[in-house]
């Protein structure tokens, strides 16, 4: 079983039947069971990198590593239960809730349970008509967009896998879901997965240990949380300070 330590060392990726590359020269590296959290604009490569990071697409030169090993090298059925990966477009798939937990591989109710109170919808699911057995399927549904996406939370944290890739994973979150979100990063944590999360909104960011800004798909900073912050917030201050140029007459 892997460890979850990540190494990502001059990435180049472009997008299937492109050959225009999305990242350029991307390099990184993450210990195992520490949180990475991903910011940076629109289009900066930020989903482009989730899915090098977990295989989905392969690397047109340098490499993504999981325990040293290439990811694409590692055997797809035997990784699988080690990663975790809550997309930007939640996709859940016709079935009921358990078999949307569990990845439709054989109910083991106690981890399904486990991932479900993690993500904070134990109670709500409870409530449904048929429990863990209510039918849902991928577009609709008895689940609004909230809950969709705790749901998909909850697949991708079953089992507590090694390494988690979460892509905006409170986008349609109220505060009670964010507040569920936040607890579940600091129990994986604990637990000594390896989470990285790309988000917009900052509040999330106080769990992260390292901080990796993308820029048109370049690493524009990265390290420790704190360093990466105040750095951003100097250059910010530095560009407010910039004398205004008076406008043509």
């Amino acid at each position: 079983p892997p460890t979850g330590e990540l190494s990502v060392e001059n990435l180049v990726v472009a997008p299937p039947l492109s050959r225009i590359a999305c990242l350029k020269g991307v390099s990184f590296k993450i210990s195992a069971g520490e949180a990475l959290g991903i910011i940076g604009p629109s289009a900066a490569g930020k989903t482009s990198l989730a899915r090098a990071i977990l295989g989905i697409w392969r690397a047109s030169s340098g490499a993504v590593r999981l325990d040293n090993a290439e990811i694409d090298k590692w055997d797809r059925e035997e990784l699988g239960p080690y990663l975790g990966y809550l997309p930007q477009d939640i996709e859940l798939f016709d079935g009921s809730i358990a078999d949307n937990i569990c990845r439709f591989n054989n109910h083991e109710s106690e981890k399904i349970i486990e991932a479900a109170e993690i993500s904070g919808i134990h109670d709500m699911v409870l409530r449904l008509p048929e429990s863990y057995e209510t039918r849902i399927n991928a577009s609709s549904g008895a689940l609004s967009a909230g809950q969709r996406q705790r749901l998909g939370l909850a697949r991708a944290i079953y089992g507590k896998p090694k390494l988690i890739v979460l892509d905006e994973p409170n986008s349609n979150l109220d505060e009670e879901g964010e507040h569920h979100l936040l607890s579940a990063l600091q129990q994986l944590k604990e637990s000594g997965s390896t989470v990285i999360v790309i988000t917009h909104r900052t509040p999330i960011l106080a769990l992260a240990d390292k901080l990796l800004v993308l820029k048109n798909g370049l690493v524009a900073t990265f390290g420790a949380r704190d360093e990466v912050i105040k750095s951003i917030h100097k250059a910010n201050t530095n560009i407010t300070k910039l004398p205004q140029t008076a406008a043509p007459r």
